[in-house]
């Protein structure tokens, strides 16, 4: 499975990004699909995960402003962010949890300015 992040940049506190995550390879193989990020001298954390079935889990931190979703026909994830924060300044990773192992995509930056 390969995963291609797209849609990072700068950001004022309050404003919204799309985060877009494409999937190619062996899709039929992807259990769920994932957003986490990684703010400097932090480790790395789940922002928000959705299941094949479509059930859908997120941080307490973004609960409410973040919603995940996916495109089948596109073979593609995304993460809507609204109500940004500095505090979600982070580099973006999107992953693919298959049978056998996690896949992780090149990440992208998210700077959110106050």
């Amino acid at each position: 499975v390969q995963l291609q992040a797209s849609g990072g940049g700068l950001v004022q506190a309050g404003g919204s990004l799309r985060l877009s995550c494409a999937a190619s390879g062996s899709i039929f193989s992807i259990n769920a699909l994932g957003w986490y990020r990684q703010a400097p001298g932090k480790q790395r954390e789940l922002v928000a995960l959705v299941t094949t079935g479509g059930s859908t889990e997120y941080a307490d931190s973004v609960k409410g402003r973040f919603t995940i979703s996916k495109d089948a026909a596109k073979n593609t994830m995304y993460l809507q962010m609204n109500s940004l924060k500095p505090e979600d300044t982070a580099v973006y990773y999107c992953a693919a949890q298959t049978t056998t192992r996690w896949h992780w995509g090149q990440g992208t930056q998210v700077t959110v300015s106050s």
